[in-house]
């Protein structure tokens, strides 16, 4: 990307200014990617986490197997899922607040007795796969947001300070130049004037 400039002192002084706000901005923008890198590998391993304790529950009631043959299957279901949306490192993201599920109503006393149980288990379940589904979204947006914040301080450190950098170096040198001729051609002017006052021109 090259940086637009004209060589004089207004143009320097906006390079300077563009190179401060980077320069400022540089630190902030690495600390929120090391927080957002931090934040991503969390979200998964917890995502994770969740879904082993989903399979590990789901092998405890393997031995159940025969009887959810009986259960009804339109006993439970989710009517809802409340998210919250919780900011990580300056990143909206969602967080479970609640699951709303609806019951329909069963005879206790014609319905085998482990009903409440399976019903129970049922929740717990659900709950531990949709709150895994939720931090892996929380994981992959963490993730899209780090990988912006990436490019952006590669941006900065890799394209633009450098190229604010040499913009600056120039725009001095040639001002620095321009003095130096203009100091130069007076001297000569200077010079001259003194050889035609005592006659040697």
């Amino acid at each position: 990307m090259a940086i637009k400039f004209q060589y004089n002192k207004t143009s320097l002084n906006d390079m300077s200014k563009q190179l401060k706000v980077r320069q400022s901005a540089l630190p902030t923008l690495k600390n929120k990617e090391s927080a957002l890198r931090l934040e991503v590998r969390k979200a998964k391993a917890k995502s994770e986490k969740l879904l082993d304790d989903l399979d590990a529950a789901m092998k405890e009631y393997d031995y159940l197997a025969a009887l959810w043959n009986e259960f009804e299957l339109n006993l439970i279901s989710i009517t809802d899922v409340d998210l919250d949306t919780v900011k990580v490192a300056g990143v909206r993201t969602p967080e479970l607040k609640d699951i709303r599920y609806e019951i329909r109503d069963f005879n206790a006393f014609a319905k085998p007795a482990w009903y409440a149980d399976g019903v129970s288990i049922l929740k717990e379940m659900s709950r531990l796969g949709i709150e895994s589904e939720v931090y892996k979204e929380k994981s992959r947006i963490l993730d899209f947001q780090r990988k912006k914040t990436t490019q952006k301080v590669n941006l900065y450190e890799k394209v633009q300070i450098p190229g604010y950098q040499e913009a600056i170096r120039k725009i001095k040198r040639f001002m620095e130049d321009e003095e130096n001729l203009t100091k130069a051609s007076s001297k000569i002017v200077k010079t001259r004037h003194e050889m035609e006052e005592e006659g040697q021109i």
